[in-house]
């Protein structure tokens, strides 16, 4: 076994490491993270459900994370790779872009808002 100190945002942390048996360490620590946004999400496909008819492309989030920031507003113009959403995931911020020209018809989400994979988080004329 190894000893590490690891610092992460100014705060300490002890780990002991099993040599030899790190591949089944790891996975053990990711999903307890996971499990967190599971519950929160719960409420998120009530409103894509609802405001699927708005728009005929769907924006879906790319990885399960939560909102921090609408950066279009309905009805704004947009062109490929323009920002609607951004979603923080392990602590980075992810923008969720415009796939083309269009029309931002709805807005689905909102900040602070847990989403998964595949979430419908705006829709496009």
């Amino acid at each position: 076994m190894k000893s590490y100190t690891i610092t992460v945002n100014g705060v300490a942390y002890d780990v002991t490491v099993e040599e030899g048996a790190g591949n089944g360490a790891a996975p053990a620590a990711a999903p307890k993270a996971a499990p967190k946004a599971a519950p929160k999400a719960a409420p998120a496909p009530a409103a894509p459900a609802a405001a699927a008819p708005a728009g005929s492309i769907e924006v879906k989030a790319s990885v399960p994370g939560k909102v921090c920031k609408i950066e279009a507003n309905v009805g704004q113009t947009v062109k490929p790779g323009d920002p609607i959403v951004v979603l923080e995931a392990m602590k980075m911020e992810i923008p969720v872009v415009a796939p083309q020209d269009g029309t931002v018809a709805s807005i689905d989400v909102a900040v602070g808002d847990a989403v998964e994979n595949g979430d419908i988080l705006a829709t496009m004329n």
